[in-house]
């Protein structure tokens, strides 16, 4: 065998691929995870992220004020009025790796996209690629189909301003059934408006305008009013904006050079120290960190040059320093928060009597947990070895920061359910997790009963969250319920579980309901998963209205060989999202607090609409 294998490998084993080939072969390297759209990190996302962080840097060099972002029918258009690419490079600049103005630090010295890949991977992941340049009343436009130059106009006069426009519809061989979210986009466009308070723009003519920066972001991402008036600190190359509420937990969201980077990075890290310092030194006392951060939602934002990115999507920032021959950003940030963060407390004596009061409240909750902690601990370890209610994957997550993007967690109700999706999963990337019956309502109950509920304390245990949520053993976290009445209780108590007392693991997209098939439709050559009744009437049009169908009404009764299906490559997952203008405790206040005459009033009104269109 060995010498096969030897004789086998000739020179003829050797390729060479172009630009266009390796990124269509490897576009997770480029582009992340590819998904269909339901997810806010989807490849999709991030092709329009790449297209659009080339008009920031125009902007921020002084070039453009506006952006204007069209999406139908799969289609993007983006068209900026910064300087316009050089006419002479614009085929260049989108299909030749290596090439762009960015190398040339004069020109970008602090920008989002450094490595010239960007526009390339968006030009060969698509199927419709455009570009048009324009310069001082000329005009360049090409045209791609994945990657391959098909149309290349020579230059005409033109009335157009200045800059560029971009046109590219994502290639369905790639990303399959896709769609886009306008959530997402949405909350993209506004981390854009935010970090550029000079900026304007436009998504299918929808204005998204900042004038206060990241106090305006705290101010609209807070669910409840904070302790205190928010603290807004503005230096060269940094921006902070920090703010306590009651909420459990700890909420951060980052930036660099107007890069949103969701899984932190250096200057996170550098942040949650530097912050716990300069307090301990301001009220003279050395009060534990997790008192200091808990209930803290803040965001940051540097920019430093050539920034290092741990990959091409940008999402993890991993630079050390401010730049070559620059200061740390460890000491950039803590001088920062020592200078301004300490004026403003002593400026603002009420702001930090009433943190320091929030300080105080979180150390009494956590000595007071301190005994319940201890003994939950032990039950979830000898839970873990003996009940069995986690079926672990294989990887143990040794590197959480890599690793952990490839896993999940089903958290299943019953043995059927979870027997089932046991058997079918991939037991090296996917773990399940057995409820035993129907979860606490815990709206509005401190965190002292996730210790002194099984439950919660295995969950939490299995989740590993109970210190931070960085620790999280799970990158996909996916409630896999019933689609019946007690099924979709469960659901609800669930996210209600996670939202009261880990929200910041929904806010950061961990948080899915997974969709399982209602119908089976099949004759005897084909076999069709339905999720619903329209997709049960196409599925009985085209296999014909002889075909046997089968009504699924439990999780349990598919079968592993069937659930693989749905838990594979093509797993359909609806992730639970908050929206910009939804606040979590009033949500939750409806739909699980005591309000019993309004959520009656609300489900009659719902049902008579219902039962109208059923008439109709």
């Amino acid at each position: 065998m060995a010498e096969q294998a030897q004789a086998s490998y000739t020179e003829e084993n050797i390729r060479s691929l172009d630009w266009k080939e390796h990124i269509r072969m490897r576009p997770g390297m480029y582009i992340g995870k590819l998904g269909d759209g339901q997810s806010a990190d989807d490849g999709i996302y991030v092709l329009l992220k790449e297209i659009i962080d080339n008009c920031i840097d125009e902007h921020a060099m002084g070039h453009g004020k506006s952006v204007r972002i069209t999406i139908r029918d799969g289609q993007v258009k983006v068209r900026d009025f910064g300087r316009g690419i050089p006419l002479g490079k614009v085929v260049d600049v989108v299909s030749k790796i290596n090439t762009g103005g960015k190398y040339d630090s004069r020109a970008f010295k602090k920008s989002v996209g450094l490595n010239g890949v960007g526009a390339k991977a968006v030009n060969a992941l698509s199927i419709e690629f455009v570009v048009e340049s324009y310069r001082e009343g000329e005009a360049k436009k090409a045209e791609f189909e994945r990657g391959e130059l098909v149309m290349d106009s020579k230059l005409t006069k033109t009335d157009e301003r200045n800059g560029t426009l971009i046109s590219f519809r994502p290639d369905k061989e790639v990303f399959k059934a896709y769609s886009y979210r306008m959530e997402h986009v949405e909350r993209l466009l506004w981390n854009y408006a935010y970090l550029n308070t000079t900026l304007a723009l436009y998504l299918n003519g929808e204005k998204f305008k900042s004038d206060a920066g990241l106090k305006d972001l705290l101010s609209n991402d807070l669910d409840t009013e904070p302790r205190y008036p928010i603290m807004h600190l503005v230096g060269e190359d940094i921006e902070v904006a920090i703010a306590h509420t009651d909420a459990y937990g700890e909420d951060y969201q980052s930036f660099v050079n107007g890069q949103y980077t969701p899984q932190g990075g250096t200057h996170q890290s550098a942040f949650r120290e530097a912050y716990v310092r300069v307090i301990r030194d301001f009220f003279g006392k050395d009060y534990d960190a997790s008192d200091i951060r808990s209930g803290i939602s803040a965001a940051i934002s540097v920019k430093v040059e050539e920034p290092v990115f741990e990959s091409q999507t940008k999402t993890k920032l991993g630079s050390a320093e401010m730049g070559p021959g620059q200061p740390t950003l460890k000491s950039f940030i803590y001088d920062f928060l020592k200078r301004e963060l300490d004026n403003f407390l002593h400026r603002n004596p009420d702001s930090a009597q009433a943190l320091q009061s929030r300080i105080l409240q979180s150390e009494r909750e956590r000595k007071d947990l301190a005994g319940i902690k201890k003994l939950a601990r032990e039950r979830a370890k000898k839970s873990s070895v003996h009940n069995k209610k986690l079926r672990d994957c294989r990887i143990h997550l040794s590197d959480k920061n890599d690793r952990n993007e490839e896993t999940t967690l089903f958290i299943t109700e019953g043995d059927s359910a979870s027997g089932s999706i046991t058997k079918a999963r991939d037991v090296q990337t996917q773990a399940v997790f057995s409820l035993k019956g129907k979860p606490l309502n815990c709206f509005g109950l401190t965190k002292k009963v996730v210790y002194e509920n099984e439950e919660f304390n295995l969950l939490q245990a299995a989740l590993d969250i109970e210190e931070e949520l960085d620790n999280l053993r799970y990158n996909n976290v996916v409630i896999a319920t019933d689609a019946d009445v007690d099924g979709m209780h469960i659901r609800l108590l669930l996210i209600t579980f996670f939202l009261q007392f880990f929200p910041d693991l929904v806010k950061r997209g961990h948080l899915y309901v997974l969709q399982t098939p209602l119908f089976r439709v099949r004759n005897k050559k084909e076999t069709r998963y339905c999720y619903s009744d329209g997709e049960k009437h196409e599925a009985l049009d085209a296999l014909g209205a002889k075909s046997e169908i089968t009504r699924f009404k439990g999780l349990g009764e598919i079968s592993p060989d069937e659930f693989r299906h749905f838990i594979g490559e093509d797993i359909r997952l609806d992730p639970v999202v908050i929206g910009k203008e939804s606040r979590i405790k009033e949500m939750m206040s409806f739909f699980m607090g005591k309000n019993t005459p309004d959520r009656q009033s609300f489900i009659i009104e719902n049902l008579r609409v219902e039962k109208d269109l059923v008439e109709q």
